[in-house]
């Protein structure tokens, strides 16, 4: 196997400094670059071009399913490798369709992270154990052909902007990180409620906690 980069992506500091010790032990696997936050995993991916994106799904700025969908839209040949906790249907089933080409839950044991970048560098799909059985449950219940849910049914813009709401951004500071116009970050705040028919913010954070897009954390992070 080639030499293989790898961009790890994970809001926590020691779980990425976890994640790098395993993946650096690895025979002919480097780690290129760390992102904790989706909106710089998107931009270290252009810069670095890595074969493989390690990618946690809740992470501030930008989820990991969003960032993935991101990232291979401006390069194809990058791989995603999702490493999250979650384990239900939409959380997998969301990260498969934005492109991912494998998912493994952080309760695996570490040489699962080994099978599972090896397995996305000969370019097959790795799944762990535990969500196969998710997905073939999907399949046989005819998941995958379900109506979009409610997060899917807003556009990528209209979750950038929903998720940094739910963070506690104002419409300036929206407009800023996203290089939008105060208007337009209007504009698609009223169009999500609308959709979504909630009209307050704090209807919006539980929405966004139940969908993934954000996580209630304490005082100290």
């Amino acid at each position: 196997m080639s030499a293989l980069r790898i961009l790890l992506c994970d809001d926590h500091g020691l779980v990425r400094a976890g994640i790098r010790a395993l993946v650096e032990d690895i025979p002919g696997v480097s780690v290129v670059a760390e992102a904790d936050n989706g909106r710089q995993a998107v931009a270290l991916a252009a810069e670095h071009r890595p074969n493989i994106v390690i990618m946690d799904i809740v992470m501030r700025e930008l989820n990991g399913i969003d960032a993935t969908a991101q990232i291979l839209a401006a390069n194809s040949d990058i791989r995603v490798l999702i490493l999250s906790m979650h384990t239900t249907d939409d959380f997998v089933l969301r990260a498969l369709r934005a492109g991912a080409s494998g998912y493994l839950v952080k309760e695996s044991l570490p040489v699962e992270l080994q099978l599972a970048v090896e397995a996305i560098a000969r370019g097959e799909t790795y799944l762990s154990p535990r969500v196969s059985k998710v997905v073939v449950s999907g399949l046989r219940e005819g998941a995958t052909a379900r109506e979009p849910s409610e997060l899917d049914a807003l556009s990528p813009r209209q979750r950038e902007v929903l998720q940094l709401m739910a963070e506690g951004k104002s419409t300036k500071e929206i407009a800023f990180d996203l290089s939008l116009s105060v208007k337009t970050v209007e504009n698609h705040r009223a169009a999500l409620m609308e959709r979504l028919g909630i009209h307050d913010v704090a209807g919006l954070v539980v929405f966004a906690v139940r969908h993934g897009l954000i996580e209630v954390r304490g005082p100290d992070g």
